[in-house]
């Protein structure tokens, strides 16, 4: 509930008093709620903040350390805060205890005039001679200290005085009533003995060997001396009334400030639980965000299935027709031969010509047997290549799938622990170590953290599982690749198509045959391309020359060309720009694709692009250039 109007926000500290009636006689009408519905009570004046579950003793120390002077409250604050504390004084019957008892009970002033007291509690010491027995002056402190020991003393200080031959001491007492006491005590030791400071005011010309001794006050403070300079000095007087005025009003400043600082600890626990839950409105955003992310791959995914399928289906359509038209012509072939052995030749020449053209059928029709024969080989081969692709990707695609869900659950479950790690420790900021309920609470959410947690490691096992079926299933593709590149190696051994065959580590001729071309004849310009084109081949295969440096790039390392390796430089400074890059491009495939052989290896690679082919678009180019592949058969 807000203020009731807006001219309250602009009163003085000196109007406070005059504004309490109006929240007052709200709070008694029940215009502003103090209790909560199940039995808590609650500040109706700071409704905007989170906790709002105090005890009787709590929401009194929050009200009356806001009424009595939080530097960062306004006077509106303080005036209802203090109308709050006078309605649990008056019409709720809650009893302030802000007294803190002491030790011993204070003692209280007589009707009389009081006494006035050097405070810090101080005694008096004097008459101190020499011993008889050493003949020495007994002026160290800690000799005191152990004589005194059971008054508590928290020092001794002796004074000697020269001239009488005597010396003084000051014992100093605690500045607590418990000190009083100890002082009280130490002068009454004195007084039994018939040493206190009356008997040596009536002894002065007398006094003999003893000590005097008392407890400190106004005519000890103002004697002149050296006694009298040092109490004017250190201490001042005070009464018992004053003393223990001094006490309540520090007791006082202490529970205003106590009360300041949980209204202070209250403030910035409703902050961390504002921003825990701004947090977990963030998470659970992010994580129907996940989900909307994750359908739509999932539609994407079934989509290029379904056009990878028709695809497939429109190929086997291309090749059937392909296969009858193959058969068209052989018969078409087989009648005109028939037609032609049935002719009858007239000439010579006629007969020479149809010999001839019977040579030629024969030699296409043999030609064109084989090249079925080979068709319908390659056509069993590519589709059975094609049929093992299509399941190993369904395979691999479903376990991809399936490692997606089990890591979107695993990192579901982060978020879980997290989000309930979080509410744990606002629940031990929020409760009371002695709260049963609370207690219980945080219980039941430690269980549910500790399932979780075996949950997410259950998670990880299964996740662990299906990596491992897909590096089986990538070992199988890998051998599929290998098996693909051996069956199409004739077919696929040119860089003039897009698709094709590459020799990955195999230094490129040509730009040694430009660079000699310039450089000699062309006779000798071809032998020395040749010769230095085998020597840099070689330089490539042995295993000891490693010229590269590893650097660091977005956090990860990798290996690059060392530009000042010596022979490096050495084959820039001899060959020239051109021959370096087609070196050390040639390097560099070695070094990817086979580090430790340092031989040449063959890969399917896309030159339109300019990098390794997959299996699918290898597939896609056989069935889509299957008539000039046959050819080149």
């Amino acid at each position: 509930m807000e203020d009731s109007s807006g001219e309250e926000s602009g009163i003085s500290d000196s109007e406070i008093e005059e504004y309490v009636e109006k929240p007052y006689q709200a709070l008694q009408n029940g215009t502003y709620k103090v209790k909560n519905s199940n039995g808590t009570l609650k500040c109706p004046f700071c409704a905007g903040k989170k906790k709002q579950a105090y005890g009787f003793k709590d929401l009194y120390q929050h009200a009356s350390g806001v009424a009595k002077g939080a530097s960062h409250r306004s006077a509106k604050q303080k005036a209802t805060h203090l109308a709050l504390a006078r309605y649990m004084e008056v019409d709720m019957g809650y009893t302030s205890e802000q007294t803190i008892r002491v030790a011993d009970p204070e003692p209280q002033p007589s009707e009389q005039k009081e006494d006035v007291f050097c405070w810090p509690w101080i005694g008096v010491v004097v008459n101190i001679v020499k011993d008889v027995k050493t003949g020495k002056q007994l002026t160290d402190s800690g000799f005191w200290m152990k004589t005194f020991s059971k008054y508590k003393p928290l020092g001794v200080e002796v004074f000697s005085d020269e001239q009488e031959q005597t010396a003084q001491a000051v014992v100093h007492f605690e500045k607590e009533w418990t000190g009083f006491k100890n002082a009280v005590d130490f002068e009454k030791s004195f007084e039994a003995g018939h040493h206190s400071k009356k008997e040596w005011i009536a002894n002065k010309g007398n006094l003999g060997p003893g000590i005097y001794g008392w407890f400190a006050r106004a005519d000890d403070y103002n004697e002149e001396g050296q006694m009298g300079d040092y109490l004017r000095k250190n201490r001042e007087l005070k009464t018992l009334s004053d003393v223990m005025q001094k006490g309540k009003q520090d007791k006082e400043n202490i529970v205003v400030n106590l009360a300041n600082e949980i209204d202070m600890k209250n403030q910035t626990l409703d902050e961390m639980q504002s921003k825990f839950n701004e947090k977990a409105m963030s998470l659970s955003r992010m994580l129907e965000e996940k989900d909307k992310l994750h359908q739509a791959f999932y539609e994407e995914t079934r989509k290029m299935q379904r056009i990878a399928r028709d695809h497939v289906q429109r190929i086997l359509a291309e090749q059937e027709k392909m296969n009858h038209d193959l058969e068209s012509k052989k018969r078409q072939l087989d009648w005109r031969t028939r037609e032609l052995g049935k002719r009858e030749v007239l000439t010579e020449r006629e007969r020479q010509k149809l010999e001839e053209d019977r040579q030629q059928n024969d030699e296409r029709n043999s030609s064109l047997q084989m090249a079925s024969a080979e068709q319908k080989k390659a056509d069993t081969n590519v589709l059975r290549l094609v049929e093992e692709q299509k399941r190993e990707k369904e395979e691999a695609l479903k376990k991809i799938l399936q490692l997606e869900k089990e890591l979107d659950a695993r990192q579901k479950l982060q978020l879980e622990i997290e989000e309930l790690k979080g509410k744990l420790e606002v629940m031990k900021h929020l409760g009371d170590d002695d709260d049963a309920a609370v207690q219980r609470k945080m219980k039941e959410m430690t269980e549910e953290l500790e399932q979780k947690i075996d949950d997410m490691n259950h998670l990880e096992a299964m996740n662990q599982t299906l990596v491992t079926k897909q590096r089986q299933s990538n070992d199988e593709l890998q051998e599929a690749r290998n098996v693909l590149i051996t069956a199409l190696l004739d077919i696929l051994q040119s860089n003039r198509t897009n698709i094709g065959i590459k020799r990955m580590g195999e230094i490129d001729e040509k730009a040694f045959v430009a660079e000699c071309k310039r450089r000699f004849t062309v006779d000798e310009a071809l032998i020395k391309a040749s010769e230095g084109c085998s020597l840099w081949q070689e330089n490539l295969k042995d295993p000891a020359w490693h010229p590269f440096r590893i650097i660091e790039n977005n956090g990860n390392t990798e290996e690059v060309i060392n530009e000042k390796d010596e022979k490096l430089m050495k084959l820039k400074e001899e060959w020239g720009d051109e021959v370096y890059k087609t070196v050390t491009v040639a390097l560099q495939e070695l070094n990817e694709y086979n580090p430790s052989g340092r031989y040449v290896i063959n890969e399917l690679w896309n030159y339109k692009e300019g990098r390794k082919a997959t299996v699918k678009e290898v597939v896609n180019y056989i069935f889509k250039n299957l008539k000039t592949l046959k050819r080149k058969r």
